[in-house]
């Protein structure tokens, strides 16, 4: 699972999740560094995207214009009214402080998704990804931070917290199944 390269919304520090931004200039230029320094595996069978045109874009840099499948499942939260706007611009807003605060995850930003919403909407997407798991397959996902940190955190309970898993944009984690049964992780 590849975390898809920055767009000028990770680069700004902007809440970015339904939006549909492309790659920057910068994103672009450190994509192209990491695959010269092969961090990323050498093939796949199989190819997912969230189908957001950052993740497809990122999917094209690394392994050129491969078949593959998108899941929308697999998309970043969607942080409704809080979209391309930053922590600074947002932090006296009654809504948002009560977003940030709300613990439980129960509580979705305004036109968006909770937590909890958001990590039932990933899971599903992982379930469907499992489906065409086989052995001696390799698939790899472009994703998002969230969503990959989303399906770490389910799959190793209490090992790391939401934010710790979330990989930085280029980045991810290796997921080693074999006989249909989760063995390892390392990171990319």
């Amino acid at each position: 699972m590849i975390r898809h390269g920055k767009t000028a919304a990770n680069e700004r520090r902007l809440y970015c999740g339904a939006t549909d931004l492309p790659l920057s200039s910068g994103g672009i230029a450190e994509l192209a560094e990491l695959k010269r320094q092969g961090i990323y595996p050498k093939r796949a069978d199989l190819f997912f995207t969230s189908g957001l045109a950052r993740a497809e874009q990122t999917l094209d840099l690394l392994y050129g214009r491969v078949q593959r499948m998108a899941l929308p499942k697999l998309a970043e939260f969607n942080f409704g009214a809080f979209e391309m706007q930053s922590h600074e611009t947002l932090k006296e807003r009654g809504d948002y402080q009560a977003w940030i605060s709300d613990e439980s995850g129960a509580l979705p930003c305004p036109g968006g998704e909770s937590r909890q919403a958001f990590a039932r909407r990933v899971a599903e997407g992982y379930g469907l990804l499992l489906e065409h798991m086989q052995d001696g397959k390799d698939l790899l996902v472009v994703s998002h931070g969230g969503a990959i940190a989303c399906i770490m955190e389910h799959l190793f309970p209490g090992e790391r917290n939401f934010y710790e898993w979330q990989p930085m944009p280029g980045r991810g984690h290796a997921l080693v199944y074999a006989s249909g049964r989760l063995q390892q992780h390392r990171p990319i």
